[in-house]
Formats: structure tokens, C-alpha cells, sequence
């Protein structure tokens, strides 16, 4: 199993009377609330925690989001590009850029190759979805998101491998009459890629393509119903079955040398979960085409449904992203670890935390850590870090690749 650390640096220093106030601190809080000096102070810090990870050959992943305290890392090519310049052992996973907003996936192309080869071959690609904020903050359309997710997806994957001089491209969202990238990237075909989803109908297609399938803090339920739409997607399609090298899972993440410690520090992650996933609803549930025509009714009633009350008797549908993040703005620390959400205590208590959520799940190739946020302080992140890397790491190493049904 590959570890993977994580820092979306986040901007907790906005006064609590201002986020109490706001309807969403993210998109719409005024940027006068950020101060550049302690922005710059922040980057310093957590650059120097990615290369203290290159130091122990953790590897590391690089996010994007934009307008909001939930972090300041609104470019990924750029840090992706100081990674790849900075570092020396680790691979770099960018989960990534927002592939649905950018107009030219081209020059998205044209940012990973380079970044490849400056890295030599250490890059792996990750796309996410949008959130509704991020799409309000780049004037994109949700109602066809994901059709230009997919299409996206499908034009870069065919600029980073096609070596044969120009070719065009003439999609449904994106036109392209000229591609010919320089340079082509290091690793060939091109890098690995990813893709970040947690519904069932996207989980699919993750299947279908054979793309290394991430979750992101959706507890043992949310995790096992994805892998499983994977699996049946590639079974139906006549695919053969994928090693646990194609499933990921991430989670907030700290070891200190004893349980009190680990869980005292690592409780401070929870700040991302309580704080910064405030949204309001025309970015959320009202937000159009965000929701799924299945899932549209339970999204908008103020009183959930109950277990089992779908229509025609079946499970209920699949939780949307701005249905879990509601589930998780009050959740304790203890509740975290329970689901899978916060892996935190000593070494050996985190290893069989990771292990536990792994047999549940029905197995993973990767896990990845978000061993920042909120006010955790670079002293407290740089010990998590090298009890991680030096601790855990080599054990979950041990664990093989296996072939999941």
C-alpha cells in the first residue's frame, strides 16, 4: 500500500463573529479577511512539510479549491510545478486541477507534461469534480458538468499520448482545431490518473475507464457502495477485474507517540470538517443540475428520509457530496475514527485504524492523509509526519496489491 500526505492549506485566522455571520465561507467571503503576510507565512510552512516528506519518502498530493478559508491552493499547476521542481524521491499526485472549469483542457495537457518531465516521471494526475462554490467562482455551467468532466478527461488523456504531430478535436463542450503539446511527458503513455467520485453512476465510469478510484472522507458505507458500482461496471462491460492498486482512500490523518496525543492533535483536523465546509444552499442543494434526478427529492426535504425508504422498497440513494458534508460539520472525533474519517493515536493505533477501514471496505491500494488544517500548528505537523513515515508507513508497504471481484 502507497501513503500519499495532504495539506489544503487552509485560512483559519477569519474572526468566529464573521464566519457565525456568513452564509457560506466559501465563495463569497470578502478576501479582506486574508491577511497576504500570513498567507505567505502559511505557504512557507507547508512547503517545507512537503519537502520534509520528500526527505522521508512519503508522497505527496497537491489540491485545488478556490475562494474560500478552506484553502489558499486556488492554482494546482503551480504547486504542482514547485513540487515537481523541489522534490526528489516522492511521486506527486495533483487531485487537481478543476478540469470542468477550465475552458482549454489543452493547456491543462500542456501543464502536466511539462510538470512531468520537470519532476522526471514522478506525476500522477487527478481529477475531481467541481464543488458548487468553485463553479459560481469560474462562471461554469453545473447543469452539463459532468458530461464536461468526462470530456475533458478524454481530450487531455488523448493530448498527453498522441505523439504523431497535430490532431483536432471536435466535442460536444471543447473544440480544439490544433493540439500538439511540447513537451510530451516523461512517462509514457502518460502519467497514471485518478479520479476523485463518490456516487454510483460516476463510480462506473471510473471503472469503465480503468482510472485508480479515489474516496474522500465518505466512511466505510459510502466507500464500499462506490468500489462496489466499480467492479460491477467493469464486470458488465466485460472487463477484467482491477488489483486494490486501482482504489484509494483519504481521510484526515495524525499519529502522535501515544493515543492522548495523537487523538489531542489530530482532533484539531476536524476544524476543516466544522468550519470551513459552511455553504450555502444556492451553492449546495439548490445549486442546478448538481443532484441527480434519484437523489434530487432526498437532497431537498429538510427531514431525512428514513433508512431503507426509497422508492419501491430498495436502499436509499447514495449520499451526494453536499449531503455528506452536512453529516460531517458536527461530528466528534470519536465519531471520525468510528467512520473511517479520522485515522489519529499512536502508531500502532493508526495502523490498525487503517487496517480495519481496509477489510471493511474490501481492500486499497493507497491512502491518503490530510495531516493539516486549521490550527495545528508546523511543529505539530512535522512530528505527525515523520511518526507516519517512519512508523505506519513501513507496515502498510507490506501490504500487496490484490485482484478484487
Amino acid at each position: 500500500m502507497d501513503a500519499w500526505w495532504q495539506c489544503e492549506i487552509p485560512y483559519p485566522f477569519v474572526p468566529s463573529a464573521v464566519l457565525d455571520a456568513a452564509d457560506s465561507v466559501r465563495g463569497s467571503l470578502p478576501n479582506r479577511y486574508c491577511d497576504p503576510k500570513v498567507s505567505a507565512d502559511l505557504f512557507e510552512e507547508v512547503l517545507d512539510e512537503f519537502m520534509l516528506c520528500d526527505d522521508l519518502g512519503l508522497n505527496v498530493l497537491a489540491v485545488e479549491h478556490h475562494a474560500g478559508i478552506n484553502s489558499l491552493l486556488g492554482a494546482n499547476p503551480l504547486l504542482v510545478g514547485i513540487l515537481a521542481r523541489q522534490t526528489r524521491r516522492v511521486r506527486i499526485l495533483s487531485l487537481g486541477t478543476l478540469i470542468s472549469l477550465r475552458q482549454d483542457p489543452v493547456r491543462v495537457a500542456e501543464e502536466y507534461a511539462t510538470a512531468d518531465v520537470i519532476s522526471r516521471g514522478r506525476l500522477e494526475i487527478g481529477f475531481v469534480k467541481s464543488g458548487g462554490t468553485e463553479m459560481a467562482s469560474n462562471q461554469a455551467n453545473p447543469v452539463n458538468n459532468v458530461e464536461r468532466y468526462w470530456e475533458a478527461i478524454d481530450l487531455v488523456t488523448r493530448a498527453l499520448s498522441h505523439h504523431e504531430g497535430p490532431f483536432s478535436w471536435e466535442g460536444k463542450h471543447f473544440t480544439h482545431r490544433h493540439v500538439n503539446i511540447w513537451p510530451r511527458p516523461w512517462q509514457q503513455p502518460h502519467p497514471r490518473m485518478w479520479s476523485a467520485t463518490g456516487d454510483p453512476e460516476t463510480a462506473a465510469e471510473v471503472g469503465r475507464r480503468g482510472l485508480v478510484h479515489v474516496l474522500i472522507l465518505r466512511g466505510p458505507d459510502g466507500t464500499r457502495r462506490a468500489y462496489a458500482a466499480n467492479r460491477r461496471a467493469r464486470a458488465e462491460a466485460g472487463l477484467p477485474p482491477l488489483t486494490t492498486d486501482h482504489f484509494a482512500y483519504a481521510a484526515l490523518g495524525y499519529v502522535g507517540d501515544t493515543d492522548e496525543e495523537g487523538l489531542r492533535v489530530g482532533s484539531k483536523l476536524l476544524w476543516f470538517l466544522h468550519t470551513s465546509l459552511k455553504s450555502a444552499p444556492q451553492y449546495s442543494r439548490f445549486l442546478p443540475g448538481a443532484i441527480s434526478p434519484l437523489a434530487a427529492p432526498q437532497v431537498y426535504r429538510s427531514v431525512p428520509r428514513p433508512a431503507g425508504a426509497a422508492a419501491g422498497g430498495g436502499p436509499p440513494p447514495a449520499a451526494s457530496a453536499s449531503q455528506n458534508a452536512a453529516r460531517l460539520v458536527s461530528i466528534t472525533p470519536e465519531q471520525a475514527i468510528a467512520d473511517g474519517i479520522l485515522f489519529a493515536g499512536s502508531p500502532d493505533t493508526v495502523y490498525k485504524q487503517i487496517m480495519s477501514f481496509y477489510d471493511k471496505v474490501g481492500g486499497f491500494g493507497h491512502v491518503s492523509l490530510v495531516g493539516r488544517s486549521g490550527f495545528m500548528t508546523h511543529a505539530e505537523s512535522e512530528k505527525g509526519i515523520r511518526l507516519f513515515a517512519n512508523e505506519v508507513l513501513p507496515r502498510l508497504r507490506e501490504i500487496k496489491p490484490v485482484t478484487v471481484e
